[in-house]
């Protein structure tokens, strides 16, 4: 499954872990996705969604 919010198309960002001794390796920030039952077209679908876009009201949820 891809880390990727089917609203606003979100992905994880990379950056560095930094010790104490200032050595340098990659790490990835992932976004906080929710699986979510949402109405999509009409229709009640399961759709992988960031926190953000649930909180903004950007997704419809279905009730069951």
């Amino acid at each position: 499954m891809a880390k990727v919010c089917e609203i606003c198309g979100k992905k994880p960002m990379f950056g560095n872990n930094v010790s104490h001794a200032n050595n340098r390796t990659r790490r990835r920030f992932n976004p906080n996705l929710q699986k979510v039952r949402a109405i999509v077209n009409g229709k009640t679908r399961r759709i992988t969604v960031c926190t953000r876009c649930i909180q903004a009201g950007k997704v419809v949820k279905a009730v069951r």
